[in-house]
């Protein structure tokens, strides 16, 4: 939602800028220079508050669309959610919660919506961050059960909204964190739709689109990787690195069972 809103926002503030020094002539070099300078600086300021990959609502919509089953019992159990008690487990968690969320909801496991929407909140609350997850969430996901496409966008926004709450409050390594746990749950579910997910019709094709999200968040953790939390995750990351690293452009039987068993290893680290 926000990548789309930014996409119209920054055309029309460089037309409006441009528009301005068009009506007047005078302007100087110098003024056209920190006009320019403004545009850069919404615009980064915009991209600083979107949410950067896919979102794991996005990512669950491609499983609903090959038309494979809800596995119960595959998400993290919420009663886990009371072992988290540092800021960074409980970023982590919070985007593992938030995959988990989107897969019982798009697979309309109401009660199941019920408890990990518990399990978020208690999570937010201890961030300090409880107005993402409230009662009208619920009401709105509860609403458009039957609207597969609105429910993709209910979700993606509160995803934006967590990301842009904790990016303007100065918590990007946080931000970070909430988006790479949402990645890694997404993944696990991904691989784990079926005993043997290399046999699941398209599988492939949604994996190597991970890789793509995989690389993009390696970048944006950067210029983060001096903060402790970031680093170690990122870290973590490294037996998956190497996996898509060895890859082609089309996914073999092994490579799908490689690509399970790096997710799984560094799922069970941050769920425990």
């Amino acid at each position: 939602m926000k990548k789309i809103i930014a996409g119209f926002i920054i055309p029309a503030l460089i037309l409006g800028f441009s528009g301005l020094s068009s009506c007047k002539n005078k302007a100087t070099e110098a003024k056209k220079s920190v006009e320019t300078e403004q545009v850069k600086t919404i615009e980064n300021s915009i991209e600083a508050n979107v949410y950067p990959l896919p979102t794991s609502a996005e990512v669950i919509r491609m499983l609903t669309d090959l038309e494979v089953g809800f596995i119960i019992g595959i998400a993290n159990p919420v009663e886990n959610s009371k072992k988290y008690f540092s800021s960074t487990t409980r970023a982590i968690n919070l985007g593992v919660y938030g995959a988990d969320l989107s897969y019982a909801t798009l697979y309309n496991m109401q009660q199941d919506v019920i408890n990990y929407l518990d399990a978020i909140r208690s999570l937010s609350n201890e961030l300090n961050m409880s107005k993402v997850y409230n009662e009208d969430l619920y009401d709105k996901i509860k609403q458009n059960f039957d609207n597969r496409d609105e429910l993709v966008n209910i979700l993606t926004t509160a995803f934006n909204d967590t990301y842009g709450y904790l990016a303007d409050n100065d918590q990007q390594p946080l931000a970070l964190l909430v988006v790479g746990g949402a990645w890694v749950e997404g993944m696990y579910l991904t691989t784990h739709v079926s005993e043997a997910a290399y046999q699941v019709a398209g599988i492939s094709k949604v994996l190597l689109e991970q890789k793509k999200s995989f690389e993009l968040y390696l970048e944006i953790t950067k210029p983060y990787l001096t903060d402790p939390s970031v680093g170690d995750f990122v870290k973590l990351l490294d037996p998956v690195k190497k996996v898509y690293d060895g890859l082609g452009t089309s996914l073999t039987e092994q490579n799908i069972i490689d690509i399970t068993t790096v997710i799984t290893a560094v799922r069970g680290q941050i769920v425990q």
